[in-house]
């Protein structure tokens, strides 16, 4: 087992800077998908629901709603064909796991908005 766990760990590209969003942000995911011999990057925007951080195996779960239909996908955070993972909104949850989202929709679905505070006082 433990032969198997080196080879994924060398197998991982090193995380670069994707660990500054939390369960609850609003995050798009640039992902590069490869069809046939060309490469096309597709954006997948959702509110994060979970992360699991396991070392070099750490995933996260994105949850969108794709025409009234709940739609997640699980990321792995070192995959190579993540461009890039940005935070469109920081969210306010008291949970780490969010998967009472699963059953709710519309209005109660929503997440409260961190927001910015002014340092202008």
């Amino acid at each position: 087992m433990s032969l198997l766990l080196d080879y994924v760990k060398k197998q991982l590209v090193p995380v670069t800077n994707h660990s500054t969003f939390r369960a609850g942000d609003t995050v798009t995911v640039s992902y590069t998908i490869k069809e046939g011999d060309k490469e096309r990057v597709q954006q997948y925007t959702g509110v994060v629901i979970q992360r699991k951080n396991e070392r070099a195996t750490a995933t996260f779960t994105v949850r969108k709603m794709s025409n009234g239909i709940g739609v997640e996908r699980i990321f792995p955070v070192a995959s190579p064909f993540i461009d890039k993972i940005e935070v469109a909104k920081a969210g306010i949850v008291r949970r780490a796991k969010l998967f009472y989202l699963r059953e709710r929709t519309g209005k109660s679905a929503r997440i409260r908005e961190k927001l910015a505070g002014n340092d202008q006082a």
